[in-house]
């Protein structure tokens, strides 16, 4: 097996983009790639990447460095060379999940991508599930709902039940978090991927669906899920205030864009919640109560 390392990155020359393009396809390629950004996750990354190793569809793995102080991009390596998956390490100096994720989709060749949490376990069946989706007429983004750590089958029900009642009743809008999202790459290309020129705030999640969506539609299923590692939380989930999740699902079905980009953007900056600022301090409920997003964003 041909294993890919954090050496062979993108090159700005002809020359290196040949090279790197001529390793990536010495074997056939698969249909999926997962993208996993991450930033001291040194505890949780290991536990990630075995999931990710035991899908039962074979997959190129693309893990961003967004600059971590804790050794995590080792732990990456050891997981790689554990596991023995096709997989690169890249570095993306620039703070920022949306950043992270810009330069891990910058390596994708492959049909479909998963943009997984680098603190999130992923069920083996999980891209096979998100293939089944995205291969139905007009579907171009696959949503995963959350279970808690050891959750049982009871509460995966009680869960998929609620996320196809809410994706029946809004289907316009996003029901997952960007650890449960899977595209068709090229309808996540075609309306301009992960740029914090497009959007550089927190809930890129959200946002990069209302793009997405332009394209076709979002499907959910009851046997598409993935669980938070447990941890202690030392971060606040990213927070809509009450008011703009109401605004939000009055307005996706006919002004997405309106919301996104002359309602919430302006909300956000001015409580300076954009994606690069995130790693630089604890954010606290702002606006009195909100409805958190499903997964931290770091």
């Amino acid at each position: 097996m041909y294993r890919i390392t954090d050496d062979e990155r993108p090159s700005r020359s002809a020359a290196g983009s040949s090279i790197a393009a001529r390793r990536l396809d010495r074997r056939p390629t698969p249909l999926w790639t997962v993208l996993i950004p991450f930033f001291n996750e040194r505890d949780y990354l290991a536990a990630t990447i075995a999931s990710v190793a035991a899908q039962d569809v074979p997959a190129i793995v693309i893990l961003v460095d967004n600059g971590s102080t804790d050794g995590s991009a080792d732990v990456a390596r050891a997981a790689i060379r554990a596991h023995g998956i096709d997989a690169l390490v890249v570095t993306e100096t620039t703070p920022g999940k949306v950043a992270a994720l810009r330069t891990g989709l910058g390596w994708v060749r492959t049909r479909y991508v998963a943009t997984c949490d680098a603190d999130t376990l992923y069920p083996p069946h999980y891209l096979r599930e998100a293939e089944r989706l995205l291969q139905r007429d007009g579907c171009v983004v696959a949503g995963a709902y959350f279970v808690d750590p050891g959750s049982g089958q009871d509460a995966l029900d009680a869960e998929a039940r609620r996320i196809l009642a809410a994706a029946r009743l809004l289907p316009r809008q996003c029901h997952a978090g960007g650890a449960g999202q899977c595209f068709d790459v090229a309808a996540l290309r075609a309306v301009g991927g992960f740029d914090a020129a497009i959007w550089g705030y927190v809930l890129e999640d959200h946002e990069v669906i209302h793009r997405t969506m332009t394209q076709g539609r979002m499907l959910y299923s009851s046997d598409f899920w993935c669980m938070p590692s447990p941890r202690e939380r030392d971060r606040v989930s990213i927070r809509w205030t009450a008011f703009e999740r109401l605004v939000y699902s009055a307005t996706a079905p006919w002004a997405g864009s309106w919301f996104f980009y002359r309602f919430l953007a302006r909300r956000l900056n001015r409580r300076r919640l954009t994606s690069v600022r995130m790693r630089e301090r604890a954010y606290q409920d702002i606006e009195g109560s909100a409805f958190a997003s499903p997964h931290p964003v770091c």
